[in-house]
C-alpha cells in the first residue's frame, strides 16, 4: 500500500475519531480542562492509534494490534478509576466509545471504510440520543419488556425452524407461512403500541389515531367514541382521531398484502388509496375546524404481543384458511365473499392474510381483492355503528358519513 493511500486512510480514521469525540466533548463541555477522561482530541488520537496499529500489524504481526488494544484498555481503566474519586460516575459508556473508536480506526486501514464510517455515525447517534432513549425506557413497563422478548422469540427463534411446506387438506397448512403472518401482525401492532406508549396521548386524537390504527382502529374508535359523551362539542376533533385510525387501517391492509403478495397489493392499490386519502382528508378538515381540546385520558390499547394471543391468532388464521378453501371449493367465489363479510364483522387482518396467501396458491387475484374489500367495507360499517351507539348522532354523522363515502369511492374505482 502506498504512502499516499496510508495518509488517506489515516485521515478517515482521524475523522471517525473526531466524530465520536465531538459528541463526547460536547456532553462534557461544562467540565473544566483536564476533568474529562476522553474528549474531542483524545478520541481523534485513539482512532488514529487504531489506524497506525493496523498499518504496523500489516507490516509486522497481527498480534501487535492485540497488545496495543490491551494497553489502551489498561490506560482507560486507570483513568476511569481515578475519575471515580471525583465524580462517582459508574458509567462505562465513555470507555466503550473509546475502544470502539480504536477499532473503527483499525477497520479503516484494513479497507472497511464504509463499514467503519457508518458504524461511527450509528455509535455517535446512540451516544447523542441518550436522554431520548432513557426517556423511552422510563415509560416502558415489565410487561412490555416481556412482550419485546417474546416477539423476538417467535420471529428470530421459532420462525426459522418451522417447515416451509403444505400439510393437510389441499395443503392448506404451511406452518412457516402461517407463523410468518402471525409475526407480521404482531410486529406492526407492536410498533404502533410502543409509539403510543412513547409519544403518549398528549399530542391529541390525530396522532393517537394514526399510531393506534396500527394496533387496532376498532379500539381507537371505541375509546374516542366514549369521550364524545364526556366532552360534548368535541365531535370534530374526536371524529378526526377515529377517521385517522380508520385511514391507517386501510393503509395497513395494503401494507400486509404487499408483503405477502405484491400482485394482490397492486390490484387493491387504487381502491385502498382512494379510501385512505379520502378518509385522511376529511379527518384533516375536521381537525382544522376543531374547538379547543382539553386533552384526553390514556387510550386503552391492549399489549399487542402476548404469546397466548399469538397462538390463538395463528389458530384462528388456520381456521380462516381452511374455511376459505372449503367455501371456495364447494361454493366458488361467493363462498370466499361470504366468509370475508363474516370475518369483517370482527377483524380485517385474518381474512386479509388468508386471501393474500390463497392468491399466491392459485386463487384468482381479482377474487381475493374483492373479498378483502368486502371485509374492509363491513368492518368500516361496524365502526360506524360503534360511533353511533357509543358516541351519538353528531359523532356518527361525521364518522359514518365519511367511512361510507370512502368505501363507495373506493369500490367505484375498482
Amino acid at each position: 500500500m502506498s504512502e499516499l493511500e496510508n495518509f488517506k486512510l489515516l485521515g478517515i480514521a482521524l475523522a471517525i475519531g473526531l466524530l465520536i469525540g465531538l459528541e463526547r466533548g460536547w456532553r462534557g463541555r461544562d467540565l473544566s480542562e483536564g476533568m474529562r477522561v476522553a474528549g474531542l482530541r483524545t478520541h481523534g488520537m485513539i482512532s488514529l492509534l487504531g489506524g497506525l496499529s493496523g498499518i504496523l500489524a500489516q507490516q509486522v504481526d497481527a498480534f501487535l494490534m492485540g497488545f496495543v488494544f490491551l494497553g489502551l484498555t489498561s490506560v482507560l481503566l486507570l483513568a476511569y478509576s481515578k475519575s471515580l474519586d471525583k465524580f462517582q460516575d459508574f458509567s462505562i459508556t465513555g470507555i466503550i466509545a473509546s475502544l470502539i473508536a480504536f477499532t473503527l480506526g483499525a477497520l479503516t486501514v484494513f479497507g472497511h471504510i464504509t463499514l467503519a464510517s457508518a458504524s461511527a455515525v450509528v455509535i455517535t447517534s446512540l451516544l447523542g440520543f441518550k436522554p431520548l432513549l432513557h426517556g423511552w425506557l422510563k415509560k416502558l413497563e415489565q410487561e412490555e419488556l416481556n412482550a419485546t422478548l417474546k416477539l423476538l422469540l417467535i420471529s428470530v427463534v421459532i420462525l426459522p425452524i418451522l417447515p416451509d411446506q403444505g400439510y393437510g387438506p389441499w395443503d392448506a397448512f404451511n406452518p412457516y407461512d402461517i407463523w410468518l403472518m402471525v409475526v407480521l401482525i404482531a410486529g406492526i401492532s407492536y410498533l404502533g403500541y410502543f409509539a403510543i406508549r412513547i409519544v403518549g396521548n398528549q399530542h391529541g386524537p390525530i396522532l393517537t389515531g394514526a399510531l393506534g390504527g396500527l394496533v387496532s382502529s376498532t379500539a381507537v374508535t371505541f375509546n374516542l367514541s366514549k369521550l364524545s359523551k364526556q366532552q360534548p362539542g368535541m365531535e370534530n376533533v374526536l371524529a378526526a382521531g377515529i377517521l385517522t385510525a380508520c385511514a391507517t387501517m386501510f393503509a395497513r391492509t395494503l401494507l400486509l398484502t404487499s408483503v405477502i403478495n405484491p400482485d394482490l397489493s397492486r390490484a387493491l392499490l387504487p381502491a385502498l388509496l382512494v379510501m385512505t386519502f379520502f378518509t385522511y382528508f376529511v379527518a384533516f378538515l375536521l381537525w382544522k375546524n376543531r374547538r379547543e381540546f382539553q386533552g384526553i385520558d390514556e387510550i386503552k390499547l391492549e399489549n399487542p404481543f402476548q404469546l397466548v394471543m399469538a397462538v390463538k391468532f395463528g389458530a384462528f388464521l388456520v381456521v380462516i384458511l381452511l374455511l376459505s378453501k372449503i367455501l371456495k371449493v364447494y361454493f366458488g367465489d361467493m363462498g370466499a365473499y361470504f366468509l370475508a363479510a363474516t370475518a369483517g364483522l370482527a377483524d380485517v387482518d385474518p381474512i386479509t392474510l388468508s386471501m393474500a396467501q390463497m392468491s399466491k396458491d392459485g386463487l384468482e387475484v381479482s377474487v381475493a381483492a374483492k373479498a378483502i374489500l368486502i371485509a374492509v367495507s363491513v368492518n368500516s360499517g361496524i365502526k360506524s355503528i360503534f360511533s353511533r351507539v357509543i358516541g351519538g348522532w353528531d359523532l356518527s354523522f361525521r364518522v359514518g358519513g365519511t367511512l361510507v363515502g370512502a368505501v363507495i369511492a373506493g369500490l367505484l374505482i375498482t
